[in-house]
C-alpha cells in the first residue's frame, strides 16, 4: 500500500513518524510525498496544550473531509492516546487510532485496514526494545533528531505529559549509538538529543548523570557528525561534567535549552517546578564563564493560576537581565486531569494575551540585541536549503525549527558547513556573507 505521514507536533513525534516509515517500508508498503496519492494517511497528532489539540482536530477533519472511498486514515500519537476514542466519534472519518507507545502496531494496523477491517483503537505500551530496536535510513535533511527517552517522571502542574506517556524510559546508550551512526552514514551532519527532560537520562536505568558519556560515546563512533545538539535539559540536572562537554568537545554545539517556565519563585512553587532562583542564576552565570560564546533558550508560561502582575513583573525583569538568546513564551493552558486545572485564582484570557504580547516584545527587544552583537564574528553554517541566489541554514546557535535561520548570499550545497561573516541582525535571522569553506564548529 501506498503511505503517506504528517506529523505535528514537538521534535519527539517527527523521530516517531521517522520509524513508523521505516517499519512500513521494510514490510513493502511505499511512501508517497502527498496525502491525495496515498492508500493510507497518517496523521502524528499532538494533545499537549487546547492550541495543539485544535490543530491536531483541524488536520483529521480536512483530511477526512477530501479522502477518497478507498483511502484510509489513521490517527496516532498523543491525541490519540489520550483521548482514544472520542478521536473516532468527533471525526468520523478517522479509520483506527493508535497509542503513542504502540506506534510499532502501525504494520499490523494497516494490514487489517487492508482487508476493510475497522480496528479497535490501540493504545497499550510494546516492550521497550521493540521500540528501540527500529532503525533509521536517515532523515530529510543534514540535521536529524534522535530520541534518548520517552515519558517523563516530573511532576509539573501544568503538564499533560506522564498522564499520556507515563514514567521515563530511557533508550539503551547502545541502540542511540547505533541511531547515531546509521544517521551520519545517510549524511547528516547535524544530530540533537531529545526527551522530555534530556539531563534525566538513564536514571531509571540506575545511571546517573548519564548524559555527559552518551554524548562522548556518540562523538567518539560517528565522527562524521559536525554538530551535537542538546535540548529540554532541566535547569537542577545540568552537572559540571555536563557543562565540561559541552565546552570541551568541539563538535558539541555551546548551546543549551533550559525550560525554566517563569522567574518567580512562588508561581514555580505552584508550578511544582525548582524555585530556587538564586540556583538559576549562578547556572547561566557557570555556563557563560565557562563558554564566553554560549547560546542559551528557555521557555516560559504566562498566565498561570494565581499569577500576580508582580509576579509577571519579575518574570520581564529576569528576561532584561539575563538577556536569554532565544525564548518561546507560551500562553497558560488548562489541562484536564492536571493539578493546576483545578486551581483557584485562574487568570482572565484577555490578561494572558496582553502579558503574551508583553513579554514577547521585551524579549524581541533582547533578542536583537543578541543578535546585533554577533556582526562582525564568523561563524560556521550548516546549509539546510538553496534557491534563487541564496543558502539559508543555521549556525551552532540556532537549533532547527524553533530558533531563526542564517541567510548568506550565493548557492551552497545543502548539508555543506560554510563559514560566513555576519554582516546584520534582526530579531529572529542573520545575514551573513561566506568568508571561505570550512568544516567543524
Amino acid at each position: 500500500m501506498r503511505f503517506f505521514i504528517t506529523t505535528l507536533g514537538c521534535p519527539k513525534n517527527t523521530v516517531d513518524s521517522e520509524m513508523m516509515g521505516e517499519l512500513l517500508r521494510r514490510a513493502g508498503h511505499v511512501p508517497v510525498d502527498a496525502a491525495r496519492r496515498a492508500d493510507v494517511i497518517v496523521v502524528n497528532t499532538c494533545g499537549f496544550i487546547e492550541a495543539a489539540r485544535t490543530e491536531s482536530y483541524g488536520e483529521l477533519r480536512a483530511l477526512a473531509a477530501r479522502k477518497r472511498r478507498s483511502q484510509r486514515l489513521v490517527a496516532v500519537g498523543c491525541l490519540a492516546q489520550r483521548y482514544g476514542e472520542e478521536v473516532r466519534r468527533r471525526v468520523p472519518g478517522v479509520d483506527a487510532v493508535l497509542g503513542t507507545q504502540a506506534w510499532p502496531e502501525i504494520v499490523s494496523l494497516i494490514g487489517r485496514l487492508g482487508e476493510d477491517r475497522s480496528p479497535e483503537p490501540v493504545l497499550s505500551s510494546r516492550p521497550d526494545a521493540l521500540v528501540w530496536s527500529v532503525s533509521r535510513r536517515g532523515a530529510a535533511g543534514p540535521s536529524a533528531y534522535v530520541k534518548i527517552a520517552d515519558g517523563c517522571d516530573a511532576a509539573c502542574a501544568f503538564c499533560a505529559i506522564p498522564l499520556i506517556k507515563g514514567p521515563q524510559r530511557s533508550k539503551p546508550e547502545a541502540d542511540i549509538v547505533r541511531e547515531a551512526r546509521e544517521l551520519a552514514a545517510g549524511g547528516v551532519r547535524e544530530v540533537v538529543l531529545v526527551a522530555q527532560d534530556t539531563t534525566a537520562y538513564g536514571r531509571d536505568l540506575g545511571r546517573r548523570d548519564a548524559l555527559p558519556g552518551l554524548m562522548r560515546a556518540i562523538l567518539d563512533a560517528a565522527p562524521e557528525i559536525a554538530w551535537l545538539r542538546v535540548m529540554y535539559a532541566y535547569p537542577q540536572n545540568v552537572t559540571p561534567e555536563l557543562i565540561d562537554v559541552l565546552a570541551g568537545e568541539r563538535r558539541a554545539c555551546r548551546y543549551l535549552d533550559l525550560p525554566l517556565q517563569h522567574a518567580h519563585p512562588d508561581v514555580l512553587r505552584r508550578m511544582r517546578r525548582p524555585h530556587d532562583i538564586d540556583q538559576v542564576y549562578a547556572l547561566i552565570a557557570r555556563l557563560r564563564e565557562a563558554m564566553p560564546d554560549v547560546a542559551l533558550r528557555s521557555t516560559f508560561i504566562v498566565g498561570f493560576p494565581g499569577e500576580t502582575e508582580a509576579e509577571f513583573e519579575a518574570l520581564l525583569a529576569f528576561l532584561e537581565e539575563m538577556a536569554l538568546d532565544k525564548v518561546g513564551v507560551f500562553a497558560y493552558s488548562a489541562e484536564e486531569g492536571t493539578v493546576a486545572a483545578d486551581m483557584p485564582n485562574h487568570v482572565p484570557a484577555e490578561v494572558i494575551a496582553e502579558r503574551y504580547d508583553r513579554a514577547m516584545s521585551l524579549q524581541q527587544e533582547v533578542s536583537l540585541a543578541r543578535n546585533e552583537a554577533q556582526v562582525g564574528c564568523e561563524l560556521e553554517i550548516l546549509v539546510e536549503g538553496v534557491g534563487d541566489g541564496l543558502s539559508v541554514g543555521r549556525s551552532y546557535r540556532e537549533a532547527p525549527e524553533v530558533d531563526g535561520l542564517v541567510l548568506v548570499p550565493g548557492e551552497a550545497t545543502v548539508g555543506d558547513l560554510v563559514r560566513a561573516r555576519v554582516v546584520a541582525a534582526q530579531e529572529y535571522d542573520l545575514i551573513a556573507e561566506r568568508v571561505h569553506s570550512g568544516g567543524g564548529h
